[in-house]
């Protein structure tokens, strides 16, 4: 459940934000007329989002055996690069989202009025949604279906609530520590996904174990007790995992680390050029 509800919390607080940037961009040009189209275009890409997602999880019901743990095991795979790519794509543009999208309201207003404006909501939105359902499709597959459903609607109603209050100035939230704080939690939740990713490719002898049980730690922490169950929502806990999985999750957790260092060193070097 909480897998979801970080994700859904995440992800529709993003697509919140984007809407609110466009209706204040609107606001300030005095044309509250045109806000109409922005709420077609995101309730339009939100029903195809939840169409997507209902295809996905019905094409994984209808597999069986080594189809199924491949379509499991790739869903996982990519929900966690996709993951990964989303979460470094919002910390570079984090600063310049604003200015971005204000000037294509802008441009969208003056050229081609409502059109622009629904279909600049509505791939902002669907961006998002499609993310989403994809991510809530790997969760379903991992962990049990309802708990996530469950988590998913408690994420987007709460992140409902913090766009409109956001919007409204009645909340000041601190965006940067939000973003921060969650993208570490998402981080590790996509190890997870990469752990039971290669797990169920190593089922469908896809990736070969090489080692079949590392270790066992089930006498330690078994993985159907309480903790066992929740390190295995929140991290993709196994508790006796074969050597492919060791790798891939050791693997993929050094190229996050590179892959922030890299992105902190070229933040920083246009700030340095621009002080010179």
């Amino acid at each position: 459940m909480l897998p979801s509800f970080l994700l859904s919390l995440r992800e529709g607080l993003e697509a919140a934000l984007i809407i609110g940037i466009v209706l204040g961009a609107l606001r300030k040009m005095n044309r509250p007329e045109l806000s109409a189209p922005v709420w077609w275009g995101s309730a339009s890409a939100a029903a195809l989002s939840i169409l997507t997602a209902l295809a996905l999880v019905r094409l994984g019901a209808s597999l069986e055996g080594t189809a199924e743990q491949i379509f499991e095991g790739m869903t996982m795979l990519l929900a966690a690069g996709v993951l990964t790519w989303m979460i470094f794509w919002m910390q570079r543009q984090s600063r310049s989202l604003r200015g971005e999208l204000e000037a294509d309201v802008r441009r969208a207003a003056s050229r081609v009025g409502r059109q622009g404006l629904f279909w600049l909501a509505f791939f902002a939105v669907l961006r998002e949604g499609v993310e989403l359902a994809l991510f809530l499709t790997a969760t379903a597959l991992a962990y049990e279906a309802r708990s996530n459903l469950a988590g998913a609607l408690l994420g987007l109603a709460g992140a409902a609530f913090l766009g409109w209050a956001i919007y409204t100035s009645t909340l000041r939230l601190n965006l940067r520590s939000f973003f921060m704080v969650t993208s570490i939690l998402l981080i590790l939740f996509a190890g997870g996904l990469v752990a039971h990713g290669v797990h169920e490719l190593n089922e469908a002898m896809w990736i070969p174990p090489v080692i079949e049980h590392v270790w066992d730690m089930n006498h330690i922490i078994a993985e159907k007790s309480t903790l066992g169950t929740l390190l295995t929502a929140l991290f993709g806990y196994n508790g006796n995992p074969s050597l492919t999985e060791v790798l891939a999750t050791l693997g993929y957790f050094i190229a996050i680390l590179v892959g922030l260092r890299l992105s902190s060193s070229t933040v920083q070097t246009p700030q340095k050029a621009g002080n010179t």
